[in-house]
Order: C-alpha cells, then structure tokens, then sequence
C-alpha cells in the first residue's frame, strides 16, 4: 500500500446536475455515480463559478476564480506561471497524467499538439486542446507528450477510458502514487453538426421520455436533443463503472480519491442563442460527488459549494498542503460538521468576449444576477451592471418567473446586491456601479407576512 492515495478526476463537460438519480432524475441515467455519491460525499449544491468552457477549465485547474486565472474567456492561455493542481502534487511526489480535452493552451493550439509549457504541468500527457475541433464521437484525436498524434478506437468515451485504464494500470505498478485527471468532451454538443451523438441506440432510449420542467416550459432544442444528450450521460456513467472495476482489479479502489464533475451546465438554448453562458441553474448547477480516503460516509452536503473549492479539498484530502494563491476552501470542514466561515452563497462570474459580462449569487433560496451596461462592458469587467435577474428557488426552482421588478422584492435585491458587490470585491475586482431594476407593482393584493430574507432561508 502506498503511503498517499492515487487521485483521478473524471471530468465531463456540460453535464446538468439533475441528469443524477441523487438529484431526482427518474430515466436511471447514473446508477454508478449514484452509488458512489451514496458511499461517498455528494455535494447536493455545487456550482461552476464560470459557465464557459476554458474559464471554468481554469478555475478547477487553480482553485482561483476566471479574472485571477486570467481565463475569463475562451481562447486564453493558461499563465505558465499558474499554480496549478499538478505542479502541487508533482512536488508532493506524485506522478501527474492528463487524457482528454485541455482548452487552456490558447488559440494558437486549437488543432495541433500543446507545448509541454502550456500543460499546466502534467508529467504525462494525451490530449487535444479543443477536443471538439479535431475529433467526432468515433474518431478520437489525441497528441502524446512528445507531440506526435494518436487516433484511438472505439466511441470517444469509451476510447479515453480504455487510455486511463491503461494508465491507472502502469501507474499501480509503480512505488509512487499517481494524479490522473480523465477529461471527456461529452455530454457537450458536436460543435460541426451541433447535435449530441450518443452510441448507436442509446438516444432512442431517452427520445420522447421525461424532461426537467424548465426545459418542457421553455423554447430550446431539448425536443430534438434531450435523447442524445441523455444517452451520453448514460455511457459516461458505464465509463465509469468501467474505470472502478478496473481499480478494484488492480487493488487500489480502497486507496483511490475519485472526484466526479462538471465545467458547466447546458439549457439548450432556452435562456440565449447557445446552451450556457447564463446565471440559470441548468448553465451553473453541477454534479458533484467525491469519495476515497477520508472522503467516504460524507453525506449529502446542502452547503453552497464552488467548482473553486474542489482543488483545496484534493490537495487536502491527499495530505498536500493547499497554497496561498487558492481561493477555494477545502470541503473536508464541512464534511466534519464545521461550517463556520463558510459562505452563504455561490458566486459566478457569467459571460466572455462572446457575450455581455455578469455576476450573481446563489444563496440557498435565492438567484440573484446583474449584467454588464454593453457601453460600458471592458474585457473581464465592467464599470456598471444592471439588475436583470431575481428567482425565489424555494418556490421556482427552475427559474421560470423572473421577480427582478417585482416591487415587493425590492428589498431582497438590495440585500442580495450588498452581498454581490461584496463577493465581487472578495476577489479583487475593481469598483463597479449596479444599477437597481425598475420596481413595477404586481397589481396582485400584498400579504403582509415575516421577512422575505432571513438567515436560514438565505
């Protein structure tokens, strides 16, 4: 037995949090992760602090927040300089392997090989910048650590199992423990043909079948891709009960921390022209469920947990002390019953050169978001944001009234707005003006009731 735990990250992209059974989906589509999330840690509320690919990328890579990384939008590279996962257990004597979709070498890299200095510091290498630009579901393109290209067989999923499983199996026989992280496309969407390309009868499967009501309520393109996307999922959560098999089979399941997440969501086009880029829970809300050494009998954490604060608990988990220049805060806390000092909301950085820039905050009952004045819209920041968004989560989970003007609401976002402003400063963002949304009355009766916005409710 060796005397620290491997640690393997399996990361998908633009995977919603309710395609988990945990998080009450009924189609059965995670019955692995489920599983596992049961034995381990599930984190019920864990959000992506940047809803766009390379950003969030970023942030998981570093623990930092996208404007620290200097990823605040796509096509940015990585700072060499950045302390990143790998470079703190390569010092810590592990072995550090990345397989699969990388999106941080900068655009220079989009399709070819990434130079072994924009690695982030991985040892070991097999991987494609933009994974979605040089390969489909069944051509699978990867370059090695030398630079050379390496087309893999099978479904793409399947394909980069096969490599981590190969790697996990050289790695074990070795006397030091090993960090792989495994980072599939799926279940993102086919950039050249914008549809979500299961294996062959897995879409049929979930065509027609039952869909989160935001998405039944809402135009979009779920009609026609929610069975495809279904079945992606479905074969990542196969990949990875192929992968702990293969751990048991090599006897280091018992000394493995596996960490299963997310970059982002995916809304199908229902809150803009794409499918993320929006403060709404179907773009930031993720799957998030750890287990492994000291992370099993966690429970399910209700707690408001960002994509920043899984690198601190790796490293913490994996007895590696966490640097300065993280902003996350390690879970295990939590996981002890100790919340003190931990937030009372999430908070998100929305948007890039693409899109016009915003930030919210979610609390445990509410969603509060502002977006950036496009006049006065600046690279990673603005000088001024208007308010746009306000959901009541408690009784509209899926965000389809919007109480922004509400006027019996005014109240609650001008305490949300302090809270924003605060976390916005929290992460060294220069001064900004948040413009109040105009209050309308409902023209419904009031009832005068205890506050909207307490402690607990928040």
């Amino acid at each position: 037995m060796k005397s620290k735990p491997n640690v393997i990250v399996f990361f998908t992209d633009q995977q919603r949090a309710d395609t988990m059974g945990l998080q009450g989906n009924p189609l059965g589509l995670t019955p692995n992760l489920d599983a596992l999330g049961r034995r381990g840690t599930h984190c019920r509320n864990a959000f992506t602090c940047q809803p766009v690919c390379g950003p969030a990328r970023s942030c998981l890579q570093t623990g930092q927040y996208a404007t620290n990384t200097g990823v605040w939008t796509n096509g940015n590279a990585l700072r060499e300089d950045a302390v990143t996962l790998a470079k703190c257990f390569n010092e810590a004597g592990y072995r550090t392997g990345y397989i699969g979709k990388w999106h941080l070498a900068g655009v220079d890299c989009d399709y070819g090989p990434v130079p072994v200095e924009r690695r982030g510091g991985y040892q070991d290498w097999l991987a494609a910048d933009v994974l979605e630009l040089v390969s489909g579901p069944y051509s699978t393109r990867l370059w090695d650590g030398e630079g050379r290209e390496v087309r893999l067989p099978g479904y793409r999923v399947d394909a980069m199992t096969d490599a981590a499983i190969r790697y996990c199996e050289k790695q074990s026989a070795e006397e030091s423990p090993f960090f792989l992280f495994l980072s599939f496309l799926e279940p993102h969407h086919q950039n050249s043909s914008d549809n979500y390309p299961a294996p062959p009868g897995y879409e049929r499967q979930y065509q027609g079948s039952w869909m989160p009501p935001d998405l039944l309520s809402l135009d979009g393109t779920a009609a026609r891709h929610w069975g495809g996307y279904c079945g992606m999922v479905k074969r990542l959560d196969e990949a990875l009960g192929r992968l702990m098999d293969a751990l048991i089979s090599l006897n280091i399941a018992d000394d493995t921390i596996v960490l299963f997440t997310s970059d982002h969501g995916c809304h199908f086009k229902t809150r803009n022209g794409e499918y993320k880029r929006s403060c709404h829970e179907a773009s930031i809300h993720i799957p998030a469920c750890l287990w492994g050494p000291g992370l099993n009998g966690g429970g399910e954490l209700a707690d408001m947990v960002s994509l920043v604060d899984l690198p601190p608990t790796l490293l913490e988990a994996a007895g590696i002390e966490i640097p300065d220049t993280m902003e996350g805060r390690s879970l295990l806390p939590l996981m002890r019953g100790d919340s003190t000092g931990w937030p009372l909301e999430a908070y998100v950085q929305v948007g890039d050169r693409n899109t016009r820039m915003g930030r919210a905050i979610r609390t445990k009952r509410w969603k509060y978001g502002v977006t950036a004045l496009p006049e006065l819209s600046i690279g990673a920041y603005a000088d001024a944001y208007e308010e746009t968004h306000l959901y009541d989560l408690e009784n509209d989970p899926y965000e389809l009234d919007n109480l922004v003007n509400a006027e019996v609401h005014a109240p609650v976002r001008e305490t949300l707005r302090r809270r924003l402003i605060a976390r916005m400063e929290a992460v060294g963002e220069p001064p900004a003006k948040i413009i109040p949304a105009e209050s309308r009355h409902s023209g419904q009766r009031e009832v005068d009731f205890p506050g909207l916005l307490t402690k607990d409710e928040a």
